[in-house]
């Protein structure tokens, strides 16, 4: 695991963010006062796990289920989840 991001951490959409599903652009999307952001789909397979009561290694175990045979999804999660967590789309919940 990341330096930064523990394989007990808990993360959810910071509260003023929500995740929706855009058919229009097929790709999901966060919403938030100002505007939207446009998820690759990598990034919203991620950001949707996050509900606030998984770890970051059930998201990581999770997705490598959902995707097995990806090499490096492990590191690709850390990524995203410490640029998510720089850009403050996400927040700490807890740890166990």
């Amino acid at each position: 695991m990341s330096d930064k991001i523990k394989s007990d951490a808990v993360f959810g959409l910071a509260r003023h963010f929500r995740l929706q599903w855009e058919d229009a652009q097929q790709n999901y999307v966060l919403l938030f006062p100002e505007g939207m952001v446009k998820l690759n789909g990598g990034a919203g397979e991620v950001i949707k796990r996050l509900d606030g009561k998984k770890t970051v290694a059930d998201v990581v175990a999770e997705l490598q289920a959902a995707f097995p045979g990806v090499p490096e999804l492990e590191a690709d999660v850390l990524s995203m989840l410490d640029l998510a967590l720089g850009k403050d789309w996400i927040e700490q919940k807890n740890s166990l």
